[in-house]
């Protein structure tokens, strides 16, 4: 018997004493626990039943303990006869405090170890002697043709104008420079890119449009994600989108903007898999549907309030799984698109591989 199964039954013991000892008074049911963690799909009686018996113990999918430990730690999921999954940004500091405090316990006796005593890797650390390549689309001639530092013939010339996406890529570049100090890293446009820098470590900033190395390695990969171009900067155009292919069918996820082309929330997408060039490196994208999207995907998991928890996510939801993909929103706040935090659920709009 491994070390998990060996720690079920405490789990089990453990998710019983939660309905029945946390809020005695209130005499919660099976029943009324089956509909809270299903949300619009309840759950079977029979299934929770099976997760609080100790003598043949299931255990439950990280996203149900996630479910149980926002339930449980707040009283206001408690309404009268109804019982609630609050939404995570509902929750006080207090209450956020306890939720992260309880799922760590119920992770531990699912997997038997302690999660919250381990350091939350940073998904930005390679391997030592490996080269990572950042490759930014290059910006159109027409974006360029009037700015005199972004003519190679202008004494001002600065090769920084001529690339498509500079915000994300300072951000980038310099905590994968400070994470991985012994590393060769290097940024290029897709125009500048050897043979050697496709067979490195590939992070791919911006969308098929104009990245064309993103749209070569999306086509490669087996994702369920394709990138719907905007038809043209006109605030009545359609804005495109991120298209989800599902049973049988297909779902769009677009940006949202008022009548007059404001953006008032981006679309983020950020993508890690086995690189289709070099099975022994990984490729990353990081893609938006506006560059608020693509500084989000980025700063998801280099912003200092969020990565953490944003990487601790990722280690939970995916485990060790060697490809997955995070569709999710960018709010946009006075004109600056704000870091996503993926541990709230409304802000994660598609998740693959899909949750058991």
């Amino acid at each position: 018997m491994s070390p998990a199964e060996s720690r079920r039954p405490a789990l089990a013991r453990r998710l019983r004493a939660l309905r029945e000892e946390q809020w005695p008074e209130l005499g919660i049911t099976q029943a009324q626990i089956a509909h809270a963690i299903g949300g619009s799909r309840p759950l079977s009686i029979s299934l929770i039943s099976s997760w609080e018996n100790a003598e043949k113990p299931i255990a439950p999918p990280v996203r149900r303990l996630d479910a149980y430990a926002t339930l449980f730690a707040t009283p206001r999921s408690v309404n009268g006869e109804t019982v609630r999954v609050l939404p995570l940004d509902q929750l006080t500091d207090e209450e956020r405090d306890r939720h992260d405090e309880l799922l760590g316990e119920l992770l531990s006796l699912r997997d038997g170890r302690d999660r919250a005593a381990e350091p939350v890797p940073d998904i930005w650390s390679f391997p030592e002697n490996e080269d990572v390549t950042i490759v930014c689309a290059q910006l159109p001639t027409e974006y360029r043709q009037h700015l005199t530092y972004a003519d190679p013939d202008s004494a001002d010339f600065v090769s920084l104008y001529t690339y498509a996406d500079p915000d994300a890529l300072i951000e980038l570049f310099g905590h994968i420079r400070s994470v991985n100090p012994q590393h060769q890293v290097s940024f290029h446009t897709t125009a500048e890119l050897t043979p050697d820098d496709y067979t490195t470590h590939l992070v791919l900033l911006g969308g098929v449009d104009w990245n064309t190395v993103t749209r070569d390695v999306i086509e490669r990969v087996d994702l369920p994600v394709e990138q719907v171009v905007r038809a043209d900067e006109a605030p009545t155009s359609e804005p495109g989108g991120f298209r989800v292919r599902r049973d049988g069918g297909s779902e769009l996820f677009p940006p949202q903007l008022d009548s007059e082309g404001h953006l008032l929330e981006d679309v983020a997408h950020f993508y890690r898999g086995v690189s289709p060039f070099n099975r022994k490196r990984t490729v990353t994208v990081c893609n938006g549907m506006y560059g608020r999207g693509t500084l989000g995907a980025v700063r998801a998991l280099t912003d200092v309030k969020f990565r953490d928890r944003n990487s601790g996510f990722v280690r939970d939801r995916f485990g060790g799984a060697k490809s997955f993909s995070i569709i999710s929103r960018v709010q946009v706040v006075a004109g600056k698109g704000l870091t996503p935090d993926w541990t709230v659920a409304d802000n994660r709009l598609h998740e693959w591989p899909e949750a058991a």
